[in-house]
């Protein structure tokens, strides 16, 4: 959500963590810990959760080899060869939108990818039992079921996600 070169975290991410964030007593009361974890220093998270006003526990794994163990985070060099890459077919319009607005280059952005991985403690042993990625956290995005139920459903087509911006970004409706 927060690489080491974005000035604010992105906008689709951010969304993320706005609906964990209202589901945390929930969690809490059956034993479940929901932690962020982001590669940016800890001061830029620290502002950055004050801004959202965002309550979850966030830490920063910069300076370690967590995220990239993860596979969540890459090298700047990585970053450079996926931007490469996309442009023999075209960047999509979601990755240049959201590098603008996490304040960073497309190379910058390309070093994140969204994750989520679940970990059991059996008795002091930390094992990992879940992982995804990408679209694979749809299931943390709970404004996207009110959608599929909505009488419009998505209605994002080639659009996708580029509607979404930070919950203090919109317009007053």
């Amino acid at each position: 959500m927060f690489g080491p070169s974005y000035a604010a975290g992105c906008p689709v991410n951010s969304s993320i963590a706005d609906a964990v964030n209202g589901v945390l007593p929930h969690l809490h009361a059956r034993d479940l810990r929901f932690v962020f974890v982001s590669q940016a220093p800890l001061e830029k998270l620290q502002a950055y959760k004050r801004r959202m006003g965002w309550s979850f526990p966030w830490v920063s794994s910069a300076h370690t080899d967590f995220n990239f163990d993860l596979g969540f985070s890459h090298t700047e060099e990585h970053g450079r060869k996926v931007v490469e890459q996309m442009m023999g077919g075209g960047i999509p319009l979601i990755a240049e939108q959201n590098a603008r607005a996490a304040g960073t280059d497309l190379a910058g952005y390309m070093t994140e990818s969204p994750g989520f991985s679940a970990f059991v403690n059996d008795n002091g042993t930390i094992y990992q039992a879940y992982s995804t990625t990408w679209r694979g956290l749809e299931f943390l995005m709970s404004y996207y079921p009110i959608f599929d139920h909505a009488p419009r459903g998505r209605e994002e087509g080639e659009d996708w996600q580029l509607w979404m911006r930070r919950h203090d970004e919109y317009e007053r409706r």
